[in-house]
């Protein structure tokens, strides 16, 4: 029997629940109408949270307090402020380098998903089991990993939007401005972090993963946790990004 908890019943809870049954390693998946006492048992196993951003609040409330250093998140964007202003910190983190195109569809493998913290080795363990690639990794290299992962969907979501085009289409005409945009958002993300990563091979990244979905057609969307995070941290460093809010402006965000 399966050792963790996931909260969320879309796209990635379902898929990842359909995988364990087909295993036999069931997981126990939580929706917004479920019965959450389960959670009350004695704290030690992993309850990842599969939700989007803006419910993470809501979970929040409705997890016992004794299961707060159990939770693993495993959302896009920028989640580092609201963790440390709910005093998580130091909660288990993952990024999903998988996809699942729509509710009820099977997942896509991608490159091992990268995850640290206290539950690190045990998520980790879980999905391999599933054949889902998945690694521990150190803080430094999951701070590069994850700016990395956000610069894609803001970089791409802003220029998708503004042109009206998928990333195939960015990458053959407009290959300029996702090369201007990325150097401008990766020297801000770099200071907030503390990191200080190779610009030339974090574009060379994000150019070959955007070719290998080129009918993919991104968007501006969770604005706190992705291009708003990086106006927000600009306007508290007296740092202007002049490309980027170009680009906003054009795109009526």
């Amino acid at each position: 029997m399966s050792t963790w908890t996931l909260i969320g019943a879309g796209r990635i809870g379902g898929a990842l629940q359909a995988r364990a049954a087909a295993r036999g390693r069931p997981i126990h998946v939580l929706g917004r109408r479920d019965d959450w006492r389960v959670l009350q048992d004695v704290a030690g196993a992993p309850i990842v949270v599969c939700t989007r951003n803006d419910d993470l609040a809501d979970v929040l409330a409705r997890v016992p307090e004794h299961r707060n250093a159990d939770l693993v998140f495993v959302q896009n964007g920028m989640l580092r402020p609201w963790l440390t202003a709910h005093g998580l910190e130091n909660a288990t983190r993952g990024l999903l380098f998988f996809a699942v195109q729509s509710r009820g569809a099977p997942i896509d493998l991608g490159p091992p998903s990268p995850f640290v913290g206290p539950h690190a080795a045990r998520v980790v363990a879980e999905l391999r089991a599933l054949d889902v690639p998945a690694e521990v990794v150190d803080p430094q290299h999951f701070a590069a990993w994850e700016l990395e992962k956000l610069l894609w969907n803001c970089v791409f979501g802003l220029l998708c939007q503004v042109h009206d085009c998928a990333v195939g289409q960015i990458l053959a005409h407009h290959a300029d401005e996702v090369a201007q945009l990325t150097a401008e958002l990766l020297l801000i993300g770099q200071l907030e972090l503390g990191l200080k990563l190779d610009g030339t091979a974090v574009l060379q990244r994000l150019v070959d993963y955007s070719a290998a979905i080129a009918q993919n057609r991104a968007a501006v969307k969770e604005w706190p946790w992705r291009n708003g995070w990086f106006v927000a941290i600009a306007e508290r460093r007296g740092v202007t990004l002049p490309l980027h809010a170009a680009l906003l402006a054009k795109a009526g965000v």
